[in-house]
């Protein structure tokens, strides 16, 4: 039997390989820093879900609810992947999600709605068994990275008892059509170019669970924000508490070594591809 070693070992080849593929096929890098974090990230959540890894009946199980209609009459199709877990007579379903945990239970409604839909196609649509569902956070805590980059061990194990990446959802059947027609507004949206950007007052709002400000916890995600005017507004407004010059909005790369480090690596691979 393969040792949880080994399997460690093995996450690492992979990680490297597929960083390496995609680092070639790209022609963009990222600083050792980030890619040690984004490794032990990976560990961490090993470590921390080995027991239900192990267990997962059908991984990246792909949903499909076909040939629905926008309430102005697109055709579209629903589709989702998630994880299935066969336990003696119990039969749960996990959809993972990279956002941190205490986010996920703060919005949790949001992450049910998604998640009924899969488990109708499941139930209803394929005829199978369904117990249970839950949300599986990879993202770890803040104090778990802390701990992290401080090398402090003994704070990490502390960390890592009290992190607690899996979050359960209800199983609401009813709400299953309302979400449909969500979607299906969304698409009607996207179809027709409306992408008008929130307001700055919006910019400005905490929230739940985050603790950051939805100019930084999305816009700081986007890669239109620079061009959006509500964006512009927001961080160069001289009235904002705690405002931070707008150039470091620009820079976003970390500290002077980082960027050292970021555009060396990338000049690395920009040479190599030259060279091919």
């Amino acid at each position: 039997m393969i040792t949880d070693q080994e399997i460690e070992d093995k996450i690492k080849d992979f990680f490297y390989n597929n960083y390496e593929i995609l680092r070639l096929e790209s022609g963009h890098t990222i600083t050792e820093n980030s890619k040690n974090m984004a490794l032990s990230q990976i560990i961490c959540y090993w470590h921390k879900l080995k027991d239900i890894a192990k267990n997962v009946t059908d991984t990246e199980v792909r949903l499909t609810l076909p040939d629905q209609k926008t309430p102005k009459g697109r055709i579209y199709s629903i589709e989702g992947v998630v994880d299935i877990v066969k336990e003696k007579d119990e039969t749960c379903m996990y959809d993972i999600k990279t956002h941190e945990p205490e986010y996920i239970r703060a919005n949790i409604s949001f992450y049910e709605d998604q998640i009924n839909v899969y488990s109708y196609i499941w139930q209803k649509l394929r005829g199978n068994a369904l117990d249970k569902t839950a949300v599986i956070s990879t993202a770890y805590p803040k104090s778990v990275r802390d701990a992290i980059f401080n090398n402090d061990e003994d704070r990490f194990r502390k960390e890592m008892e009290k992190w607690n990446p899996l979050i359960e959802t209800s199983l609401t059947p009813e709400k299953v059509g309302s979400t449909i027609k969500d979607f299906g507004m969304i698409v009607d949206a996207i179809e027709e170019n409306k992408f008008a950007p929130p307001s700055k007052s919006k910019l400005e709002e905490k929230i739940l669970g985050s603790g950051r400000v939805f100019g930084l916890q999305v816009c700081g995600n986007c890669d239109a924000r620079f061009s959006c005017i509500a964006f512009r507004e927001y961080a160069s407004d001289p009235k904002r508490k705690g405002r931070i010059d707008f150039v470091k909005y620009i820079e976003m790369l970390g500290d002077d070594l980082e960027q050292e480090q970021w555009v060396n690596a990338n000049l690395e691979t920009f040479n190599e591809n030259v060279v091919e």
